[in-house]
């Protein structure tokens, strides 16, 4: 027994046993959220469910459950929809007291822009008062004014985001030259001439309002009424339906079409309802350029330490106080950097610029209020640990023989280095770059007092002089699944949420990690010499 110890062999079973568990774990977790983040958009089927005291609810089975204290008594969760009608949108019944269950072809969903998902059955649809089609015809005449209302629509947000939203940039431009030039003692004659360019601009605003004000009250005009099960007839402004569809008259591949549309809505869409519903590109715009930014900061500036630290500097007590220091911040709290970005970046660095290059504007702050250019610098901070120790390792790794074959050849250190030590030391140093990318794509705590918010409705990149916007707050799929998992309001709305933005931030980390991967894996077999 002690030779079969003394020979490893149960320590090798220990350790794959464990291997095997975390993997069983990591894929346990991933199917969970893969399961359950993805199956959202699934478009199920209603059912027409009466109840034993006489009510009638026509909605979509969510889960079913033991009922806690009675063995073999199961409830329903069900999606009842109309939130304006019944003030929530799901509701748990017994089986035990449903006694008909029925799926009717004609039932609707409508998915609305406010007070979610509008469950019932389609009577006519009315302009202006009147009637385009009802009964049979009405779902043709539905289909006509949802085209006409979406082309309105895409028509007044090109306009709130092109023309209308150009001319509002310049009047506040014009706004801050006006107050500079005030507070700079210009003569009247200029101050006259901003504010003549100025009310030129505001006319062509009020135009331009107008317009936008007429494409509204057109899309308004379409009214689709619905007949909700048990109830009257109510009126629905097709400009407020997103989508509506027979659930149970459509086959596999229309349901399949219908998935591919509501998957491609989450990722380019825009949120609503409290980020519950719609999409989240703006949260997945402001994660990979907040990475990117970070990467940019970071990696520069743990490269040149980590070289300092390895290659020119005397070693001795104090760099060997200096590497200790490192390893102990990679241990610090996060939210503690996050105090110290808002301190140092924000209300340091910001204060100091808006002083400098921004006095008209205050107090009313530009770069003093967090930002993604400070969330970014934060976060660089945070994950600069990681690259230093990543890269001093790689450097260390890279045989002294190069280094010396190198400066005989006639090389100056400074050769030496950049062409032989960092190409060797590359698939190192990428290893760093991964492991804080992988952190800081996660990271939330540090985001919340720097500049990431619940809701950003203009991007930092935009066709906007001067186009990059880094002062701008942004949004982040980190705190997106905080916001809607723990700040919602309706709860059992949200969940499907939370497990679709989680499994995308897992596939945006995933594929920023495999870029890395792939790159150092091509510079490891590269300089494979370098080895030897």
């Amino acid at each position: 027994m002690r030779g079969f110890l003394r020979s490893g062999e149960p320590f090798i079973w220990l350790a794959g046993s464990a291997l095997a568990l975390c993997l069983v774990m990591i894929g346990g977790l991933v199917a969970v959220v893969v399961v359950n983040g993805l199956g959202f958009f699934w478009p199920g089927d209603l059912e027409r469910l009466e109840l034993a005291d006489g009510q009638v609810l026509l909605a979509r089975t969510i889960d079913r459950q033991e009922i806690p204290g009675r063995p073999g008594a199961f409830r329903v969760q069900a999606k009842v929809g109309n939130r304006d009608l019944y003030g929530l949108d799901f509701r748990w019944i017994d089986e035990a007291a449903i006694a008909r269950r029925e799926r009717p072809a004609a039932a609707v969903v409508f998915e609305r822009l406010e007070w979610g998902d509008a469950h019932g059955y389609l009577r006519r649809v009315e302009r202006a008062g009147v009637t385009l089609g009802e009964e049979g015809r009405a779902w043709e005449a539905l289909d006509r004014a949802r085209t006409e209302t979406s082309a309105l629509r895409e028509r007044i947000e090109a306009l709130e985001a092109g023309e209308l939203g150009a001319v509002n940039a310049e009047i506040e431009a014009l706004r801050l030259e006006r107050r500079r030039l005030e507070m700079s003692g210009a003569p009247a004659e200029t101050l006259v001439e901003v504010d003549r360019r100025r009310g030129h601009l505001w006319e062509r605003y009020e135009e331009l309002a107008a317009e936008l004000a007429g494409l509204r009250d057109r899309s308004e005009r379409y009214v689709a009424f619905l007949q909700i099960d048990g109830g009257a007839e109510r009126p629905l402004k097709v400009a407020h339906v997103v989508r509506a569809y027979r659930p149970n008259d459509m086959g596999l591949a229309s349901k399949t079409g219908l998935y591919a549309e509501k998957v491609w809505e989450f990722l380019a869409g825009e949120p609503r309802e409290s980020n519950t519903e719609g999409g989240i590109f703006p949260a997945l715009f402001g994660t990979v350029m907040m990475v990117l930014l970070m990467t940019l900061a970071v990696v520069p500036f743990g490269v040149l330490a980590a070289l300092y630290l390895r290659e020119y500097a005397r070693q001795g007590l104090l760099v060997r106080a200096v590497r200790i220091a490192v390893n102990n911040l990679a241990g610090v709290p996060s939210i503690v950097f996050g105090m110290f970005g808002l301190g140092f970046f924000v209300y340091g660095v910001g204060g100091t610029i808006d002083l400098i290059f921004y006095p008209e504007s205050l107090p009313t702050p530009t770069f003093g209020t967090g930002g993604i250019l400070w969330a970014s610098l934060t976060l660089a901070l945070l994950t600069l640990p990681v690259v230093i120790v990543a890269t001093e390792e790689a450097l260390a790794s890279v045989p002294m023989g190069l280094r010396e074959g190198s400066l005989a050849l006639g090389s100056t250190e400074l050769q030496m280095i950049w062409r032989v030590v960092l190409p060797s030391a590359l698939p190192g140093i990428l290893t760093g770059v991964i492991l804080a990318t992988a952190r800081g794509a996660g990271e939330v705590a540090p985001l919340m007092i720097t500049g990431v918010v619940k809701l950003a409705p203009d991007l930092p990149l935009d066709g906007i002089f001067p186009y990059l916007h880094l002062e701008r707050k942004f949004m982040h799929l980190g705190f997106h699944i905080y916001d809607v998992g723990f700040q919602s309001p309706n709860v059992e709305a949200a969940r499907p949420m939370v497990y679709t933005t989680t499994f995308l931030l897992l596939v945006v980390v995933l594929a920023l990690n495999l870029t890395a991967i792939i790159v150092r894996s091509r510079l490891r077999k590269r300089y494979a010499m370098a080895a030897f």
